[in-house]
């Protein structure tokens, strides 16, 4: 049998902007999705036996069927005669790269029931293509930061696209769930209609996530949790300006900084799925938890720079 796993993800910074060459930040969760691989007699079987947000899996059925006809044809595999079960920690729901990590866990197990040996960078190849199943054109930070684990600044189509970016410690986070099933396709292809709609206005707020970005950066490396947070607020409002954001996002981020988190966003890709708060004290970290549960949503305590 075939065994392998994929890192969740949170996206920290840009996602969307991301798409179109901006750099982002996103950092791996200590959850996972584990898969595992065995040839058998027969036909193709899949067992999906993950946790997951009602409804994310009837949504997400036919981008599974494409995700794997592109892993299995990416690898010189036939889809017949092996069976494959998902399973892990990582509650699969939009924002938190449970796709992704879907993809690397499968991609992994199925390298070591074929005996393939595939490095790291096949590894986040193939789970490249099992993401266009269900992003279209994805951007390949989810698949990346579900291969590599840790830190990654990540710029789309340029030569070096991934740097790993050191956090001193790991640092306590929040993650509520809307419980609304997202649909990346359409938010992805929604962006880009109003980015040519209106190409001035789009261009200026694309600008200001790009200086966004490297300022991330910065504050990341020398530990700066205060800029950190202030930038996750600034880019929540980016991400409202571009309309990917929803109401449900928007007041859990509310109620995250009125509790105290030093910064709060949506991530992944919005119209439902996660928002984050920034919550370095554990104290902070279990009242803006609780604050969230309080209101019915159901949350992630979890850390990033793991």
């Amino acid at each position: 049998m075939g065994n392998g796993s994929g890192f969740g993800k949170v996206i920290l910074y840009n996602e969307h902007f991301v798409v179109y060459g901006v750099p982002a930040i996103v950092s791996a969760i200590n959850m996972r999705t584990t898969a595992h691989a065995q040839k058998v007699n027969g036909d193709f079987e899949f067992y999906d036996n993950r946790m997951a947000t009602p409804g994310y899996k009837d949504e997400k059925m036919v981008h599974q069927r494409d995700s794997l006809d592109y892993i299995f044809k990416s690898m010189g595999l036939k889809r017949t005669g092996v069976r494959i079960e998902l399973a892990g920690d990582l509650y699969a729901a939009s924002g938190v790269g449970a796709s992704a990590a879907s993809c690397v866990a499968i991609a992994r197990a199925l390298s070591e029931e074929y005996q393939l040996d595939y490095s790291d960078e096949e590894i986040n190849r193939v789970a490249y293509e099992g993401e266009k199943g269900y992003h279209g054109d994805p951007s390949g930070i989810d698949n990346t930061a579900a291969t590599y684990g840790g830190l990654i600044w990540f710029k789309k189509g340029s030569p070096n696209n991934i740097e790993r970016i050191n956090l001193v410690t790991p640092v306590n986070i929040v993650m509520g769930n809307t419980g609304a099933v997202a649909n990346t396709k359409a938010a992805v292809s929604g962006v880009q209609e109003r980015k040519e709609r209106f190409h001035e206005r789009y261009g200026k707020i694309f600008r200001s996530a790009e200086e966004l970005a490297y300022k991330g950066r910065e504050a990341i490396t020398s530990f700066d949790l205060k800029t950190m947070g202030s930038l996750m607020n600034e880019n929540h409002r980016l991400l409202q300006e571009i309309e990917v954001s929803n109401g449900d996002l928007d007041m859990l981020v509310d109620i995250a900084r009125d509790e105290g988190a030093i910064g709060a966003k949506m991530t992944g890709g919005g119209l439902g799925g996660y928002m984050v708060a920034l919550t370095p004290e554990k104290e902070v970290q279990e009242n803006v938890a609780k604050a969230i549960e309080g209101k019915g949503f159901e949350v992630l305590k979890t850390e990033i720079g793991i």
